[in-house]
């Protein structure tokens, strides 16, 4: 089932504040942008085929509506009725010492938590009650956190915050479209400020209370790198070719099989008298990477099928194979870059593990920092 568990305390705050705005403006332009790239990419069952042993598998989730009897619903408190008739954003789903949390930011914080994990909609009813109930675990942490990170000054805290609102409405082409993307999170100008001070004030306190206090050591760093060398630091060799395919049916029959090599070799004269590769694979290769000129981007060992992988690596940047055939057809492939298989030196990573190790110290510590705020909050779930 979809659960945001895994994220940190402070992510809700990072995403409610400024920085979620470009976020969310990136994923809607994603999403409208790459539909057509996808069903390009995905119709290769054929140069899915022709191009990969396996496809992946979407994850599914089955969840069961559950339907309320009648009776429920009647017997419900009148206060709980009238509740649920109150608009969103004067409807409390929580209290945390006092400080109210209320539909409208419940709902907020989900969609904008969906929109950056990029989770398709409609939900199932169980599985989008299950991360309701995980945002407002991660609410509950972010507010607690805020009440004691308020007890800490902050220099020039509303200049801090006029500048990073500033910062975030110039990354918009204009007021309407800073206006649209704050409407498309149900966010006005006033939550934005909101916001951008909890951003600030509980950024404080981490860094004074936290990172300040934390450090990895060199012989963290060696630990990690030397457990961890096969899955993050040794590079594989990788290539990127485009193709231009030649398809044919399994149960074609010797004519057909020969007019498809004949028309492959016809393309590829093409392509060694000085036509251009993409345009030709544009007009005449049956896969559906056609459209982006026959690139299948990057890929390693063990993901083509042997013949078309074979023939690929064999190749120099910048380089045309002959006519290959495999199960799915005739392939004229043309090599545009490789990197060979590297493994990364500790002294050239030795920066960066130390700096995640020392964040993952800092989450840890914040995390049994926040179960102590818990264990002494008023926390009212309504």
């Amino acid at each position: 089932m979809f659960s945001f568990r895994k994220v940190s305390s402070t992510a809700v705050i990072a995403l409610l504040m400024t920085a979620l705005l470009p976020t969310w403006s990136t994923a809607k332009e994603a999403k409208d942008t790459t539909a057509p790239k996808a069903t390009a990419k995905k119709a290769p069952k054929k140069a899915a085929k022709a191009t990969s042993k396996a496809a992946p598998k979407k994850a599914s989730a089955d969840a069961k509506e559950q339907v309320k009897e009648p009776a429920q619903e009647q017997a419900k408190p009148a206060e709980s009725r009238t509740a649920a008739s109150q608009p969103a954003e004067s409807q409390t789903v929580l209290r945390v010492n006092g400080t109210t949390i209320t539909r409208l930011e419940l709902d907020r914080a989900v969609k904008i938590m969906l929109a950056q994990n990029q989770v398709q909609q409609p939900l199932p009813p169980e599985t989008m009650k299950q991360a309701e109930n995980d945002v407002l675990e991660q609410l509950t942490a972010a507010e607690l956190l805020y009440q004691e990170a308020s007890k800490l000054a902050v220099q020039d805290l509303d200049k801090q915050i006029a500048e990073k609102v500033a910062q975030n409405r110039s990354k918009f082409g204009s007021d309407a479209d800073f206006e649209e993307a704050l409407k498309g999170i149900d966010m006005t100008l006033k939550d934005m400020n909101d916001f951008t001070r909890k951003d600030i004030v509980i950024n404080n306190f981490i860094e004074k209370q936290f990172s300040t206090k934390t450090a990895a050591t060199e012989a963290e760093a060696r630990k990690f790198y030397d457990e961890n060398l096969e899955q993050y630091f040794k590079k594989p060799e990788t290539a990127q070719a485009s193709h231009i395919l030649i398809s044919i049916d399994e149960k074609a029959s010797a004519e057909d099989r020969k007019k498809a090599k004949e028309k492959a070799e016809a393309i590829l004269k093409r392509v060694k008298g000085g036509e251009d590769f993409a345009a030709l694979a544009k007009s005449d290769s049956s896969c559906p990477s056609s459209s982006q000129g026959g690139d299948l981007g990057t890929f390693t060992r063990g993901q083509m099928v042997p013949a078309f992988e074979s023939a690929t690596f064999a190749l120099k940047p910048g380089e045309v194979s002959g006519v290959v055939e495999t199960q799915f057809g005739y392939h004229i492939i043309k090599l545009t870059s490789k990197q060979e298989a590297a493994t990364e030196k500790f002294e050239n990573v030795k920066e960066k593990i130390t700096e995640v190790l020392k964040r993952e110290k800092v989450q840890q510590e914040l995390s049994t920092f926040i179960d102590g705020l818990k264990k002494s909050a008023k926390i009212e779930k309504l």
